[in-house]
């Protein structure tokens, strides 16, 4: 592959399809960067199969599986690359998804290129991160169905949460150990755990805050189990006055996430000071998150698509100005992470 198609893909492209995430893989050493930007760029367009709602779930679903394979180094991936980009990069709206579904091939050749151990990592990565996908294709309706339903018990929401980013905090975890060895001290275990429960605290305050957009499409991530605790059923959570019903509920699943959050704070503090990169890696997302879990359990119309609990652009710029003069110290590091938990847990009990 010309140096120039591999240049293009991990940056401009890259960039253009992963939003604010590229501000994290721009951080990270640079022997992460290329294993973790092609399961970026790989998991975007399983993602953009998956999302597409012209086309119906069953169709999506196929390609999906096709792409996995192709992954995975099935023996006809050119012929599934070009069913995929044939089908679907018409469809697009985002100029940027639009040439990342015709740039598959391109993508997956980089994979041989990766040594083994990463080509492994990645392949194992997107795998996890597609069932999680295929598990929204096989559970949900239709998105112009009209249909809504809902998960049943918390453990499949902790799946799901585990399938899409907990996973995520595993495969990161790997690749530190892989190409910067001595960084961690900790046991890997242990570390992995919490990079997992780090992914899961980002996930379950994603469904948390676009909680009322999934339901216009039929996705209830919300556990049955929980909604009938709470005397509700999923179509409740559509009526007038359906956020203050349901506030009970959000701010329970609020404590779950400050669970996973507070893992995830003793994951960046098990970073050495030195390792500036890799704490802002981990910093930014926390706090953004925990700025956006305080928006959502002061926010008396959460289940409003029109009013969803999203931190301001003006906000990132102020927590990636703060954390320059935090990053190195362990006090001020936790202090700040640990007030932000402390304030949301107050909010979410009073």
């Amino acid at each position: 592959m010309p140096n120039t198609t591999r240049a293009f893909l991990l940056g401009p492209l890259l960039k253009g399809v992963s939003r604010s995430f590229y501000l994290t893989l721009r951080v990270l050493p640079t022997g992460m960067r290329d294993p973790i930007g092609v399961a970026y760029l790989l998991a975007r367009a399983a993602d953009t199969i998956a999302d597409t709602s012209i086309v119906p779930p069953a169709e999506r679903l196929t390609l999906l599986l096709s792409l996995r394979a192709a992954v995975n180094g099935a023996s006809d991936q050119s012929a599934q690359l070009q069913r995929i980009a044939g089908q679907l990069a018409g469809q697009q709206t985002q100029s940027d998804e639009k040439v990342l579904l015709e740039s598959l091939e391109p993508a997956l050749a980089i994979l041989p290129q990766l040594a083994d151990d990463d080509r492994h990592a990645v392949r194992e990565i997107v795998t996890t991160l597609t069932e999680g996908m295929e598990f929204d294709l096989r559970t949900f309706p239709d998105e112009q169905s009209g249909r809504l339903v809902a998960l049943r018990e918390l453990s499949e929401l902790d799946l799901y949460t585990y399938q899409v980013a907990g996973c995520v905090g595993e495969f990161w975890t790997k690749m530190t150990y892989a190409h910067l060895p001595g960084t961690l001290t900790e046991a890997e275990p242990a570390m992995i755990a919490r990079g997992v429960r780090f992914g899961k605290a980002l996930q379950l305050t994603n469904v948390l805050r676009d909680c009322g957009k999934d339901l216009r499409i039929g996705r209830c991530y919300l556990p049955s189990v929980l909604l009938e605790r709470y005397i509700l059923t999923p179509r409740d959570l559509l009526e007038p006055g359906a956020s203050l019903r349901a506030q009970p509920l959000m701010r329970e699943l609020v404590g779950h996430a400050l669970d996973h959050y507070r893992a995830a704070v003793d994951y960046t503090l098990a970073i050495p000071a030195r390792a500036v990169r890799l704490r802002l890696a981990c910093v930014w997302p926390i706090v953004i998150g925990l700025e956006t879990l305080e928006l959502l359990v002061t926010n008396p119309a959460w289940l409003e698509p029109g009013r969803a609990s999203k931190i301001k652009r003006g906000d990132v710029y102020r927590i990636l100005a703060r954390s320059i003069p935090t990053v190195a110290s362990n006090a001020l590091l936790r202090g700040w992470m640990e007030r932000l938990i402390a304030r949301v847990d107050l909010q979410r009990r009073s």
